[in-house]
């Protein structure tokens, strides 16, 4: 009940309620204690351990992160798997993969490399390499062309966004995530357009006609992006895994962001995570054959240009599943001061959400 109660609340992306973890982390204590927590419950599929292990799992999954399907997702898929974990000692050399509890503290397991404030007991340490390397199989089988069903994997992860989770997953659990910039805190207004749609418009025409903008609070900031809280107006579809502009202060110039966690208290309070991805994008219409006999579809796509000493290459933003998969040369149309026609190949999928796909791309030199 306790581990259903909390991934709840990550489906509505609230905090959980005060104490959740503290008492979970009792109540397995004291499975352990009376010797039961290896004891399938009458009627149950799942030991009390397999049940614990699952659900400290999605707690590390970073599931503020996730939409709502994507934490159903995830929560099915650490049912399936939560036995690749692995108990350590407390004396055990720790590393990326290691995930550390204090179970007398009211919070979900957090990195062995983060310094915890006062330890109030000795911790539980959990390896999960073990996961891990399964996780790198299955995204290649999966790419490879093998159903989920073969490899015992909910079908979502046969759709973009189910592959998209599991490859974040995998590269967010293969390093210690250390924080590359200092956070500065801030109070400036922001207006924000979500969309692929309401940034196409926004850099087509430069203006915020036609398109709905919503106010936020920077909170924080840092080269890489900011913490915001809605102010007014109204957010539309927004959610995490979303691309959105964002304009600052006096700034003309619209940023082109990522959303990468969201978090709402109450009905009433909303923050979001904003990873910038350019300082600004090109807006293009894709033309690709369609399926029937209407001819060629075109569909609205963003290009980011290169960032010097940070990025080489060119990436395209698409709606997620726009693409057939294995389609990798492109036809763009780009109308600034003259229309170009450019002939593109995509050469990687950089990123994938339930929202939007982003291929990195370069000039095609060979004919379509």
């Amino acid at each position: 009940m306790l581990a259903q109660q909390l991934m709840i609340s990550d489906l509505i992306a609230s905090p959980a309620r005060a104490g959740t973890w503290l008492l979970l982390h009792q109540t397995y204590a004291e499975a352990r204690r009376l010797q039961l927590h290896a004891t399938v419950p009458k009627g149950e599929v799942h030991s009390l351990q397999h049940l614990y292990h699952a659900a400290i799992l999605l707690g590390w999954a970073q599931p503020a992160s996730l939409t709502a399907r994507e934490v159903l997702f995830l929560t099915d898929y650490f049912e399936r798997f939560a036995n690749q974990i692995e108990p350590l000692s407390s004396s055990a050399a720790v590393n990326a993969a290691t995930l550390c509890i204090d179970p007398l503290r009211d919070a979900a397991a957090m990195s062995s490399f983060r310094k915890i404030a006062l330890p109030t007991a000795d911790l539980d340490c959990y390896s999960i390499a073990g996961l891990c390397a399964l996780l790198k199989v299955q995204i290649a089988q999966l790419d490879a062309g093998t159903p989920p069903q073969e490899l015992n994997l909910p079908d979502f992860a046969g759709t973009p966004a189910g592959r998209g989770v599991l490859v974040r997953l995998s590269v967010r659990w293969s390093n210690s995530g250390k924080r590359r910039f200092q956070r500065r805190m801030q109070n400036q207004r922001a207006l924000v357009g979500a969309g692929i749609d309401g940034l196409w418009q926004l850099s087509q025409k430069g203006t915020a006609a036609n398109v709905e903008l919503s106010t936020w609070m920077i909170t924080n900031e840092s080269p890489e992006g900011y913490s915001v809280m809605h102010v007014s107006g109204n957010i539309g579809a927004l959610s995490v895994g979303d691309v959105a502009a964002v304009r600052t202060g006096s700034d003309q110039n619209w940023q082109i962001c990522m959303v990468r966690w969201a978090v709402s208290e109450n009905p009433e309070h909303l923050e979001l995570g904003l990873q910038i991805l350019a300082p600004r994008a090109v807006p293009a219409i894709l033309a690709q054959p369609s399926d029937g006999s209407t001819g060629t579809e075109h569909l609205r796509v963003l290009i980011l240009p290169e960032i010097p000493k940070l990025r080489t290459g060119q990436w395209l933003i698409v709606a997620a599943g726009a693409l057939p998969k294995h389609r990798d040369k492109l036809l763009l149309v780009i109308e600034e001061e003259n229309v170009a026609v450019r002939e593109v190949k995509s050469i990687y999928v950089d990123e994938q959400t339930g929202s939007v796909e982003i291929l990195s791309i370069e000039p095609d030199q060979d004919p379509f």
